[in-house]
């Protein structure tokens, strides 16, 4: 299937937890571009919320490293990647699971993949331990049909 890229963005940043709102607003303003619903943006900011939470956790334990992000917006949707190179995920298909989490001393849900499957259309996750994980996500945004031919 070929789909026109009609714009992209890539930011790179620090694995502080002071990072993942910049992540949300950076990827919510880009996403502006398809004229979303408010709860079209509220779902891509709450799954950004969560992958770059995840990277900052769980990749990078007792170190600083970087998260990458990017945007692609397509015809009708925005596909969003969010990856780094850290500790990597033993077991995808577990950690998928909801209420899972090898963070339950830190009061973790355990919730992440749960929240970004139901908020987004598309979830996808890759993951090699010792190399890192990519997250890639898609949300369709539905034009309003409502508006068009009023005038």
């Amino acid at each position: 299937m070929n789909r026109d890229i009609k714009n992209e963005m890539k930011i790179e940043f620090s694995s502080k937890s002071a990072n993942e709102a910049f992540a949300r607003i950076s990827v919510a303003a880009f996403a502006s571009q398809l004229d979303p619903t408010i709860e079209e943006i509220a779902d891509i900011k709450t799954s950004v919320s969560e992958a770059v939470t995840n990277s900052i956790i769980h990749a990078y334990p007792n170190r600083d490293g970087i998260v990458k992000l990017s945007a692609k917006l397509l015809d009708d949707e925005i596909e969003i990647e969010v990856s780094d190179t850290g500790e990597g995920i033993e077991n995808i298909e577990e950690a998928r699971e909801p209420l899972f989490t090898t963070k339950g001393n830190l009061e973790r849900s355990g919730m992440g993949f749960t929240i970004m499957e139901n908020f987004m259309d598309k979830l996808k996750v890759e993951s090699i331990v010792g190399i890192g994980t990519k997250v890639t996500m898609i949300k369709k945004i539905k034009k309003n049909k409502s508006l068009e031919n009023t005038y």
